[in-house]
């Protein structure tokens, strides 16, 4: 269940009834926020947006602490392994904390966090340079049917969540291009704008931020709905795939929290995401918010989870 912004009310509510009256005070020193990728992407200014947020509800210092490496596992291994206290926290995103236990060995499964809330909904787009031909996502088909693995296209590296969702849609739509991962999305914006590729897979915001004066050409986003962010983007879905992929951001513990500590994390974390200015922040920086709670945020990841099982069966994305 996608909860708007403007739910938070209700769910603030349903909190403070729900916690005990003899909870311990919360949090009564610094919170650490880990964040498993490198400062400057976009899940860093997720982070470092909402720890503002968190500062000015918690009453207490929030760091932000960067532990990139295997493409997420490093820093959600070490929010797996932290004490259940609510001091450390971790931005959990998606594909990484669900397709990474799927296709290796991993440090961690979903089943090693709490999961608290989802803040950031950020969907996958495809896009084209603005000299080409292509304009729409069945013009893209049209292309990739007539050269078969003759378009390539660039991901920010394999498994990466525009990697995933190109497999997908290659997959729907019957199509095959080849792929060329790079070490991140900048790389691949420069990339497309080199016309060193045809296609170039990145978020929204990102897409959003790339198009910025640039003869960048987004040709649809893999959403249930059209964004508020670009409402004149057209879903994949009006163009018969209904497809929804992309990365979601949000926060998580570590598991084994109690009851009464998880309620009040719950609670800090819910304040946060309804702060004005962490809304207004987000908004400058184009990112979506879509607030998901508790066991609804597990039931979205665990559907997820079980989609990504079946692209692995037929499009192992790391063989």
């Amino acid at each position: 269940m996608l909860l708007p912004f403007r739910a938070l009310p209700g769910l603030l509510a349903v909190l403070a009834i729900a916690a005990p009256a003899s909870a311990q005070p919360y949090p009564d020193k610094p919170i650490t926020l880990v964040v498993p990728f490198t400062a400057a992407g976009g899940t860093d200014l997720t982070a470092r947006l909402f720890a503002r947020a968190l500062e000015r509800q918690a009453g207490q210092p929030v760091t932000v602490i960067n532990k990139p490496g295997a493409g997420g596992e490093i820093g959600m291994a070490q929010v797996a392994r932290a004490a259940p206290d609510g001091y450390t926290l971790g931005i959990i995103n998606t594909p990484n904390v669900l397709s990474i236990p799927i296709e290796r060995r991993a440090q961690f499964g979903l089943d090693s966090f709490v999961l608290i809330a989802n803040l950031v909904d950020d969907p996958a787009t495809l896009s084209v340079h603005a000299d080409q031909s292509i304009h729409t996502i069945a013009d893209l088909v049209e292309a990739a049917r007539r050269q078969p693995n003759g378009l390539t296209y660039g991901s920010a590296g394999i498994g990466s969540a525009g990697h995933l969702s190109m497999l997908m849609f290659e997959k729907a739509a019957g199509i095959k291009l080849q792929h060329i991962p790079y070490k991140g999305t900048a790389d691949v914006r420069t990339a497309l704008m080199g016309r060193q590729i045809d296609v170039a897979t990145a978020n929204l915001g990102e897409a959003l931020a790339y198009a910025k004066g640039a003869p960048w050409r987004t040709l649809g986003v893999m959403s249930a709905a059209r964004s508020r962010m670009a409402p004149a983007l057209p879903t994949f879905g009006e163009a018969g795939y209904p497809l929804q992929s992309g990365s979601l951001r949000g926060i998580g513990a570590p598991a084994g929290m109690d009851a009464q500590r998880r309620g009040q994390v719950a609670a800090l974390v819910a304040r946060a995401a309804a702060d004005p200015q962490f809304l207004d922040d987000a908004r400058k920086a184009e990112q979506e918010i879509r607030v998901v709670s508790g066991d609804d945020y597990a039931k979205v990841l665990t559907d997820q989870l079980a989609q990504l099982q079946n692209l692995w069966q037929t499009s192992a994305w790391n063989r």
